[in-house]
């Protein structure tokens, strides 16, 4: 007897959990898009905005990652409606503050993610979400990081020159997978 997509469901509540995961993914992808679009039109930051453009195309790809996983389930991934993301911000500062706070709800939504898998016993999708929990803690590690060195720069414009330089070194979190 064959096993076809149909025969391994994932359960009602684990396919919304990551259909609303999904929604996170893209939201993020478009939070970090208009990040890049502000950082474009900023005199000097041209190494910020790409570094903004990649981790757009990076929480892109995580979404890709559970749509696949979903369908390949036996599910059915949805693509969601978005909501219109901040377009401008006070400072670089106050982005990257941003940028922080989002990682820290997305990590709290895979958690939440990890607790529902295990609650239904669904271990495939328990071992699938450890690369996004990994991941988080890489991301937000990462937007700490760079927070503190914009918190030391303060506002010296010698400062963001370097940190506009050294941002080009920081490769952007998970884009192997």
């Amino acid at each position: 007897m064959f096993v076809t997509k149909k025969d391994i469901m994932l359960s009602k509540s684990i396919q919304a959990a990551l259909n609303e995961q999904i929604k996170i993914e893209a939201e993020s992808s478009q939070v970090y898009l208009a990040m890049a679009s502000w950082a474009e039109i900023q005199p000097g930051i041209n190494n910020i905005t790409s570094f903004f453009y990649r981790h757009s195309d990076e929480e892109r790809m995580h979404m890709l990652k559970i749509i696949h996983f979903v369908n390949d389930r036996g599910g059915f991934a949805v693509v969601p409606e978005l909501r219109q993301p901040q377009l401008t911000f006070p400072s670089i500062q106050h982005a990257f503050k941003e940028l922080l706070q989002h990682e820290i709800f997305v990590s709290e939504s895979i958690n939440k993610l990890v607790d529902i898998s295990l609650q239904e016993k669904d271990y495939a999708t328990h071992n699938f979400l450890q690369w996004y929990v990994a991941e988080q803690i890489e991301e937000e590690a990462l937007a700490r990081t760079l927070n503190d060195k914009l918190e030391l720069i303060g506002e010296d414009k010698g400062g963001l020159y370097l940190f506009d330089r050294d941002i080009l070194s920081v490769s952007v979190v998970g884009s192997q997978g």
